[in-house]
C-alpha cells in the first residue's frame, strides 16, 4: 500500500492506516480507545496534533490559531481544561519572518486570554515545497486537567439527542474558496470552544464530545455508532447551513456534513437535557448558532441515517478520502 492524500482526509482511509500500519505496533490501551486524547494520572488528559493547512493564512483565522484551538478543542471534548501546551515549529525556507511574526502574535494572544502556560517549543528548518509559497507546519501538544468527566459512548442510548454548537463546513469551505480565488464571503469558524463548553458543563451532564475537523460531521456520527448497539437519524432540515456555504457545496457536489469544521462540537446529551443545553449553549456568542439535529435510535444499528422533510431517509456514509486536502 502506498500512502495517498485520501489516508489524510479523515474518512475510512485514515481508519485503515491507522488500524493497519499505526496500531499493530502503537497499541498502547489509551491509543486504542480512538478518543481526541489520552488520560493519565486519573486526572490529567493529553492530546496532540499536527497542523498543515494550505494557504496558512485564511478568511477567519491562520495556522497559528488553527493550532491553538484544534488542540483546545481535543481537550474540551473530553471534559479537560486546557493548561499547558508544547509546540513544534517546521519553517521552509524562504518564508517570511513577518508573516510568522503574525502567526506568533496570533497564538501569544490567545495564549494570554485562556491562562495558557507554554512548556517547550522547537524549530526546524526544512527546504520549500513549492519555491515561490513557502509556508510552515506546527505541531501541538496541550495537557488539560478533568474538569468534568464525559461519560462516553457506553453511556448513550436510544433517544439521546444530538447537538451542534454552530454551523457546519465553514472552515473547509472557507479555505477551500480562497484556495480558488472564489469570490466568497465564507469565514473559517476557528475557535477554541473551551469558554462555551466550560459554561455547558457547569450546568449539564454531557455523555459525548467530539470536535468534527477533517470528515465532518459524517465522520464523527459513524465513529460513534461504530459496532454499537444503537443508530444515528439527523434531521435535515435542523442542520445549521449558512447560505453562502450551502451554495457552494451545490455548487461543487461536496456534502457539508463532510466538511471541516475548527470551532464546532458535536454533543449528546439525554433527551430531557437536549433543551437545557441548547438555552446555555445561545448564551455565549460560541454556541448562537447551536442546534439540536438528531437523536440516537434503536432502529438500523450501527448506521446514521439523514431524514429529509418528507421523511424519506438515507444513509450517511463514512467519508471514503478527501474532497479538501490540507484543510487543517
Amino acid at each position: 500500500m502506498k500512502i495517498t492524500l485520501d489516508h489524510g482526509g479523515g474518512g475510512r482511509k485514515t481508519d485503515e492506516l491507522i488500524s493497519k500500519i499505526f496500531q499493530p505496533h502503537l497499541n498502547s490501551p489509551e491509543l486504542m480507545k480512538r478518543e481526541d486524547g489520552g488520560i493519565f494520572e486519573h486526572s490529567f488528559v493529553i492530546s496532540t496534533d499536527t497542523f498543515v493547512v494550505t494557504p496558512i493564512f485564511f478568511p477567519g483565522g491562520n495556522i497559528g490559531d488553527l493550532a491553538i484551538a484544534g488542540t483546545i478543542n481535543d481537550l474540551a471534548s473530553m471534559g479537560a481544561e486546557p493548561r499547558y501546551f508544547s509546540f513544534g515549529f517546521v519553517l521552509e525556507e524562504g518564508l517570511d519572518t513577518s508573516d510568522l511574526e503574525k502567526i506568533l502574535k496570533t497564538m501569544e494572544d490567545l495564549i494570554k486570554e485562556l491562562k495558557i502556560e507554554v512548556l517547550a517549543a522547537d524549530t526546524k528548518v526544512i527546504e520549500a515545497h513549492k519555491k515561490e509559497n513557502p509556508g510552515l507546519y506546527i505541531n501541538s501538544t496541550g495537557i488539560g486537567r478533568i474538569y468534568r468527566p464525559v461519560l462516553g459512548r457506553d453511556s448513550i442510548k436510544p433517544g439521546d439527542g444530538i447537538i451542534v454548537t454552530g454551523a457546519v463546513g465553514e472552515h473547509g469551505f472557507a479555505v477551500l474558496s480562497h484556495r480558488l480565488s472564489l469570490s466568497s464571503t465564507i469565514k473559517s469558524d476557528t475557535r477554541p470552544l473551551w469558554p462555551l463548553i466550560k459554561k455547558l458543563l457547569d450546568n449539564v451532564q454531557v455523555k459525548f464530545m467530539r470536535d468534527p475537523t477533517r470528515g465532518g460531521i459524517a465522520q464523527v456520527l459513524n465513529e460513534i455508532v461504530d459496532q454499537m448497539s444503537f443508530g444515528i437519524e439527523i434531521f435535515e432540515e435542523k442542520i445549521p447551513v449558512k447560505p453562502e456555504v450551502q451554495g457552494l457545496s451545490e455548487l461543487l457536489g461536496i456534502d457539508p456534513l463532510e466538511v471541516a469544521n475548527e470551532g464546532n462540537m458535536v454533543i449528546i446529551v439525554a433527551k430531557e437535557l437536549v433543551d437545557e443545553a441548547l438555552n446555555i449553549l445561545h448564551s455565549h456568542p460560541f454556541g448562537s448558532d447551536a442546534a439540536f439535529i438528531g437523536e440516537v435510535s434503536e432502529e438500523h444499528p450501527g448506521m446514521v441515517l439523514t431524514v429529509n422533510t418528507y421523511g424519506a431517509r438515507r444513509i450517511l456514509y463514512r467519508p471514503v478520502g478527501t474532497k479538501l486536502p490540507r484543510i487543517c
